[in-house]
């Protein structure tokens, strides 16, 4: 018997193992980029409401570099949202320096927002 074994009906390759052909199978390339704050809740997300999506990216190889792509346009959203909330409610180093208790209750309710705009918009989606 042959070591290797080539099937064309499946386009795998076969290797004898003692008496049984065992497919040669690899993993492709893993993204080796970080998953930040918003990939790990877009993950959460899926597994709970999107089992099948999950499932498909998991096994096509595509979920780390699906999930570091969540988190990139995340990140960038959010602060672009946060400098754009800021300038428009008229929050600056000025009133910091006035008034720091202000500031930080203006600043969290803008995180706030920006933060549910993110997740309505790329993370639950």
């Amino acid at each position: 018997m042959e070591k290797y074994y080539y099937n064309n009906e499946n386009g795998f390759w076969y290797e004898l193992q003692g008496d049984y052909y065992i497919p040669c199978l690899t993993l492709g390339e893993d993204d080796t980029r970080p998953i930040g704050r918003w990939g790990r809740k877009h993950l959460r997300y899926l597994k709970e409401y999107r089992p099948v999506l999950y499932t498909v990216l998991l096994l096509g190889g595509k979920l780390s570099g699906h999930l570091a792509e969540i988190d990139t346009r995340a990140t960038e959203m959010y602060e672009l949202l946060m400098k754009q909330l800021a300038g428009k409610e008229g929050i600056n180093e000025q009133l910091k320096a006035k008034d720091p208790i202000a500031w930080v209750g203006a600043m969290n309710n803008i995180r706030s927002a920006a933060e549910e705009i993110v997740n309505a918009e790329v993370i639950f989606v």
